[in-house]
């Protein structure tokens, strides 16, 4: 079974795509083999000068990132660099990805975010061109058998299993925080003034209060995005649902999602990772 199994991970590692990579799920689940293929796609959009979305992807598919800046002209695209420059290198510091307990990749995490944050700040304090500046991150971190989901501000992880669309983030903003309250619904908060006013990001204070990571175990057909809420402004759940579920390609589906979302009317830069388990 030993030399079956690595004979399955030797020819995979031979015959996978570029945007792939594979693994071995642990004795919980069989053992099996399972892949992630993915797809990118940053655009714009049709109502921005510049794009100040970012997103980043490590060569072994241990970390992905998707970041949303603010703050103006060119302010908010080096916040999110910063983020995305920041965050893996720190994981890579403080992470065992293979040995690393569930607490520990958690507080790795929630560490190398608020490291993030600091420089962040210290950046728009020194640089008058900077200040305010500040950014939304959301993460799939990939530690030994297990996914770890989480981010600080509203963009969004969302997870398509069984034909079934599950958001796994919790939106930063005050409409949720209005919703969480009983105060108005959702439906309300979708036409909200204060629809994209955060409360938490990266840039301030409260951008380290931690990422309210979460552990996923993944499984073969599982389907998860990442993306900046230029997705969401244009695309509601039901429509994501049905495109991430309608393709084979996780590239397709994520260029045929912010396309879908530029055509819904979408006012911000578009942002998104799909990632497929095979």
């Amino acid at each position: 079974m030993i030399l079956e199994r690595y004979l399955a991970f030797a020819w995979h590692l031979e015959n996978r795509t570029p945007n792939s990579i594979w693994f071995i799920i642990g004795e919980q689940t069989g053992a099996l083999m399972v892949g992630i293929r993915y797809g990118t796609v940053s655009i714009t959009g049709n109502f921005r000068d510049n794009n100040e979305d970012n997103y980043f992807i490590d060569s072994l598919n241990k970390c992905f990132l998707v970041a949303d800046g603010m703050g103006g002209q060119s302010a908010g695209e080096k916040a999110s660099q910063l983020a995305i420059e920041l965050i893996p290198k720190k994981l890579n510091q403080l992470l065992d990805f293979e040995n690393s307990k569930t607490d520990q990749v958690i507080t790795s995490i929630d560490q190398a975010v608020s490291h993030a944050n600091a420089e962040i700040m210290a950046l728009g304090e020194l640089d008058p061109s900077c200040r305010s500046m500040g950014t939304t991150i959301v993460f799939v971190v990939q530690a030994g058998e297990k996914f770890y989901i989480g981010g600080v501000g509203d963009s969004r992880v969302y997870l398509l299993r069984n034909n079934t669309l599950h958001q796994l983030t919790t939106d930063h903003s005050l409409t949720q925080a209005l919703v969480d309250a009983g105060t108005i619904t959702p439906e309300e908060a979708l036409t909200h003034r204060y629809k994209n006013v955060l409360y938490r990001y990266l840039g301030t204070k409260d951008g380290s209060a931690g990422t309210q990571a979460r552990q996923l175990d993944p499984l073969a057909q599982d389907r998860i995005l990442l993306c900046s809420d230029g997705v969401t402004d244009g695309i509601p759940d039901e429509k994501l649902q049905e495109l991430l579920r309608q393709f084979d390609d996780p590239q397709q589906t994520a260029e045929e999602i912010v396309k879908t979302a530029q055509e819904g009317g979408s006012k911000d830069n578009i942002t998104c990772i799909v990632l497929f388990i095979d």
